[in-house]
């Protein structure tokens, strides 16, 4: 089923972005590219925080974020509220961020996947639900930490 994907990445993967973007529009999805539009150096965490607010202002959007190792643009995007995004580098991981977490942002490593890798990763994100009833619970505790 179609979906809204947004994208974002830093300069390390502004190539594998852009191959993400080209496969998931021959896919049927409709694809927002946030930037970067060039391979100048830019920052990974503006990336990662507008990739956020922007997954949490749609609710309905997947958000996909990359940078060199995934790790930076993860943790960006895990600062707003909202989101739950997952950084993997297998489909297996990528599956059950959907189903076990309800991960609605998956982050990878442009250095680490190569542009297979990362399409069975983005295609199990996408056709794998949340599977709800004992996840449930844990995930809603994720959206209201202890204090």
């Amino acid at each position: 089923m179609p979906r809204t994907i947004l994208l974002a990445s830093d300069h390390a993967a502004i190539e594998l972005k852009a191959a993400l973007a080209d496969w998931l529009r021959g896919e049927g999805h409709e694809v927002r590219d946030l930037g970067p539009e060039t391979a100048d150096r830019v920052d990974y965490p503006d990336y990662g925080y507008k990739l956020g607010q922007a997954v949490a202002a749609d609710g309905a959007a997947a958000g996909i974020a990359l940078c060199g190792s995934g790790i930076g643009i993860s943790i960006a995007v895990n600062r707003i509220a909202g989101c739950r995004c997952a950084l993997v580098n297998e489909p297996v991981s990528a599956a059950l961020a959907r189903e076990h977490n309800d991960a609605n942002v998956l982050a990878m490593g442009a250095r680490l996947v190569g542009i297979d890798m990362a399409k069975a990763c983005v295609a199990a994100f996408l056709a794998t639900p949340f599977g709800g009833g004992r996840h449930a619970p844990r995930v809603e505790k994720l959206s209201s930490p202890p204090v």
